[in-house]
């Protein structure tokens, strides 16, 4: 966890185009959670959480997980400065350890690329879920122009559904809804929304 990137960028995080793209990101995630009202939700990888905390209103609970500190302090002051009062923020790593936790719902924003294993950590969300819960996740379709060494260059939908599926997944449904201009390490790229449901 040393040297976590997100440590030293969490206070300067939220930038206008940030901002908003989890707009578009909420648009889309919104319907996913109607007749949520007494489910809890997890947004693993939630940062600032530009995004969870823009749901709180459509479920009963909200736990904002990341693995940078700096990142909850943030999302902590916008939950008290806001007055959230389903929404609480745990530091952990479940590519580490998984807490003991169950949930409804899993969200996960734009962090699949940044997790190397990505069977594993599909493996563990799996596990947190409730039977018949919900795992949506929004992350960048595949884009060659890219090659980092610590980032997936996006997912293709064929191979996500494998891996999904091979972890236990059903009704498994994803689609393409945003194209945007330098959004992935400054690359045009376009971003999926898939829901599963254990």
């Amino acid at each position: 966890m040393e040297n976590n990137v997100f440590e030293q960028i969490a206070k300067k995080y939220d930038t206008e185009e940030r901002i908003e793209l989890a707009k578009v990101i909420v648009k889309e995630v919104r319907p996913e959670l109607r007749n949520s009202k007494s489910r809890s939700l997890i947004d693993y990888g939630s940062g600032t959480g530009l995004i969870g905390l823009e749901l709180s209103d459509l479920v009963d609970s909200i736990l904002l997980v990341d693995s940078s500190k700096q990142m909850l302090e943030v999302a902590k002051a916008k939950i008290s400065h806001k007055g959230i009062t389903n929404s609480k923020v745990l530091y952990s790593d479940f590519t580490q350890e998984t807490p003991k936790r169950k949930a409804d719902i899993v969200l996960m924003s734009l962090v699949l690329l940044h997790i190397p294993d990505t069977k594993k950590i599909l493996q563990e969300l799996f596990k947190i879920l409730n039977d018949g819960g919900k795992l949506i996740i929004i992350d960048f379709d595949k884009n060659d122009k890219i090659n980092h060494p610590k980032v997936h260059n996006g997912f293709s939908h064929e191979e996500l559904k494998k891996r999904l599926s091979d972890v236990g997944f059903k009704s498994i449904k994803i689609k393409t809804f945003y194209f945007g201009n330098r959004i992935f390490m400054n690359q045009d790229a376009s971003i999926f929304i898939s829901s599963s449901i254990k």
